[in-house]
Parts: C-alpha cells; structure tokens; sequence
C-alpha cells in the first residue's frame, strides 16, 4: 500500500519538516524550506523484515593488498587524488562556477582513455559545446563518448550498454530520477541520484566523478550527506581575476586530505605548475618592510611562501584586523604576544595580513613568520631577503618544534636562501644543507633580536 505524504525539506543541510517554516532550526538557513512529495510504501502495517546477502569475514582473512591506481596523465590531479584514480571510488568535485571544474575533468577523461573507455554524461551543456571545448584543449581521445541527458534512468542504461570504465556526471544537481516527483536540484533528487550512482560505482566497480555547485559561502549545493557518501570530496579554488587554480582534497579515504595540486588557468586550459614556490616567489618585492618567507607544508610538499603585513596608525577608535589566506584570530593571538611578551605597543594600531598568491596557510608552523612580518611592518625594517623562518609560537612568546623540518629547510636551501630561523629543539637533530645558515631560537623575542638588532 502506497501513501504520498507532503514534507518541507531545507535545500541546505536536507532537514525535513512537516510543515513549512521561514528559518531553518538547524542550519540556520532563511527560505532554504521547500515542499516536496514523497511516498510512504506500507506492507499490512507492519515491518518486513530485511535479509543481509552478505556474511561476516574475519578480519585476517580480509586481502590487504593496494588497488592498482589509475592515472590521468595530470601528476598535480593524481597526487591530490593520493596517488591515482581507485576502481570504484566516488569522487566529488566542487567549485565556483567558471573555475575550471569541466576542463579538468574532460583533460583527465582525455587520459582514462588509455585504461578503457570514459563515458562524460553533460547534463548542463550541449554535446556540441564540449566538442568545442575539448578541441581547444586538443583533448580527441576515440574511446571518449559524450552524452547529453539528464534523466537518471536513461544515463544507467547508456552505462549498462557501453559498459564504460570511468563515468563522469557534470553536474549531481541537474540530473533527476523519475522515481521522484521533486524538481531536479532539489534534497530528494541530489541524494537519490547520487545514491544510485554510488550504488553503480561500488557495484560494478566503475570510478564515478560527479561535479556539484556551490552557494554563495563556498560550500556545496544540496544535503551535507552528499560529502559523506563519496569517498573523496576535491575543491577547487582560485580568484576569477587570477590564473592560478589550486585543488584541495578536503575528504579521502584513499590518500592524504592534506594534498594540494597547482594549475595555470590558460588557452589551452589547465596547465600543471610542478614547482609551487617559484610561483609563489615570483613577484616578491626587495627589502620591503612586512615581507617574509615561510616553508609551510601541504601534504607531503614543502612550499615557500610571502607573507605581507601592514601595521599603520588607526584612523578612528576602533582598530582594524583584516587578514587574508589565514585565520584571523591565530592573528589577534600572536598580536597580544608581540604587545604583552615583547613590548610592541600594536593593540591601538590597524592591522592587515595577507598570504601571496591566494594560498591558504592553516598550520601554526607559520606562527613566527608572522610575527616577523608584523614586526618588520612595525619597526619598518626590512627581514633579511634570503632568510625564511618557521616555528609555532606559544602564549608565553616561546617558540616550539614543528614536524617535517628537514623538508622545510631543504626546499629553502634549493631556491637560493641561506639562513633559516627555527625552533631550537628542531635544531638539534637536523643537518644543516650546503650553504644554509639555521639559527634556533627559543623566544619570539629572540628570533626578533636576530632579525632586527
């Protein structure tokens, strides 16, 4: 017996309601409810017991061999992906829109190719219009088929016939199942049509990309419990005004979360940049007072980057704290260290940092660099130009041990610098390269006696 029942679901966090409210009472979210139909399957009012087809195996008896990855041909995708693509994982892939999403994915279909055929269903541009982009990207792989269709059904019966060994949905939100009398882009409709294309990815063992909008605070359209059935969840960042793009995993089960892929948005597309910290160093001004360099680590790759900091006398009451890339309250912290433990008056003064390049820096490894940067702003005096520094500082101004130095300071010692400030109990166990200079420091304030005095 079938019964449709009426309910409001929040097309934010995927909160379901019996009736329709102007705010969301979990995610906070205003005219986020819409209504949605739904059919309720009751068998003689009672529960129908569910059989498991599956048994339980014993954990030792449980193959622990790696899966043979699959590569693209893209070495800054596949590293972010932790090593390649992985027979039937379920990758989503976010974005703002016009950032690049579909170019990376038709340029590493043009690659699966080579392991089998790679089916790119469009649901939100003509089969035409990415005959046009692929050839800009000179992307004319033969086992590559487009198709343009939103219906679910008739995208798992093309699968079911071609038989492909990648899939790629662009996008989750404008395909839709009939099953459901919801409008595509709707809680219903994302969550059931990437329930059924999780379903085909593990079942038939096909890797599944699926592309998903963002709103307007940067996360993705649609339930949260989309990020928590895929397997990996990649981001893709960048300014519209800027040609670098970055690739962020923020979820893998397969590989690290910490892995950044660099690109240059171009012509021809999206072109590798295989040595970030160049990038990063490259429009570095001389002997600039705020200016310093730190070896921050993403994943398992050192990158040298710029910070800048302004510090100039507040025009009004209220001093100003603006920051860009990093945490702005790991700012204030470090503030009230420089104002308390050293002896900068820089509570009463405005304060701007920002991160060159557009990078986003979130390990506290970088906590001396900004202090130097805040200093050298305040005392205007420039930091060695060929110095770099990284520790974390602490409440009492102390300056503690981070993890991987020696590839921080290796990857300094390659691009030409030859003095590095850094924890002294990080000294103590670390060789030093040919032509580097390493000074360890136990105090903020000693690391800036070195600098400046």
């Amino acid at each position: 017996m079938n019964k449709q029942k009426t309910i409001f679901s929040c097309q934010q966090c995927g909160l379901q309601s019996p009736k329709w409210l102007g705010k969301c009472p979990d995610c906070g979210a205003w005219n986020a409810l819409v209504e949605e139909t739904v059919t309720v399957t009751k068998k003689g009012g009672r529960t129908v017991p569910l059989r498991s087809e599956s048994s339980p195996v014993r954990l030792a008896e449980v193959s622990a061999t790696d899966e043979d990855r699959l590569h693209s041909g893209i070495e800054e995708f596949d590293r972010v992906l932790g090593g390649g693509v992985v027979p039937g994982s379920f990758t989503l892939i976010g974005g703002d829109p016009g950032i690049g999403k579909s170019t990376l994915l038709l340029q590493a279909a043009g690659g699966w190719t080579k392991a089998g055929t790679v089916l790119y269903v469009t649901a939100e541009e003509s089969t035409r219009q990415v005959k046009l982009r692929a050839g800009r990207l000179d992307v004319a792989a033969q086992d590559l088929y487009l198709l343009a269709e939103t219906s679910l059904e008739g995208v798992l019966e093309q699968v079911r016939q071609l038989k492909p060994a990648f899939l790629v949905i662009d996008s989750i939100q404008t395909v839709f199942t009939a099953a459901l009398e919801s409008a595509p882009g709707s809680v219903s409709q994302v969550r059931e049509c990437a329930g059924r294309l999780m379903h085909l990815a593990k079942g038939e063992g096909v890797p599944t990309f699926i592309v998903g909008h963002v709103t307007k605070d940067g996360s993705i359209a649609g339930p949260r419990m989309l990020e928590h059935m895929v397997d990996t969840v990649l981001y893709f960042e960048g300014d519209a005004g800027h040609p670098y793009r970055i690739l962020r995993a923020v979820k893998n089960r397969f590989g690290s979360t910490n892995e950044i892929g660099v690109f240059e948005m171009k012509d021809v597309g999206l072109t590798e940049v295989p040595n970030p910290s160049e990038l990063f160093l490259a429009e570095r001004p001389r002997d600039e007072a705020g200016s310093v360099v730190v070896p921050a680590m993403e994943g398992t790759r050192p990158i040298l980057i710029e910070l800048q900091a302004l510090v100039s006398g507040a025009a009004f009451g209220n001093p100003r704290r603006t920051t860009m890339g990093i945490d702005p309250n790991r700012v204030s912290l470090l503030v009230a260290v420089l104002e308390k433990k050293v002896g900068y008056t820089m509570l009463a003064q405005d304060i701007f940092l920002n991160v060159a390049g557009g990078a986003r820096l979130n390990e506290p490894a970088v906590d001396l660099g900004v202090v130097a940067a805040l200093a050298s702003s305040h005392l205007n005096r420039p930091v060695p130009q060929r110095t770099v520094l990284f520790g974390e500082v602490g409440l009492a101004g102390e300056v503690r041990a981070v993890s991987r130095p020696e590839l921080r300071v290796r990857e300094a010692a390659r691009l030409g610098f030859d003095q590095c400030l850094l924890p002294a109990n990080n000294l103590k166990a670390l060789e030093s390269p040919q032509g580097m200079k390493m000074i360890g420091v136990r105090t903020a304030e000693e690391a800036l006696q070195i600098l400046f005095d």
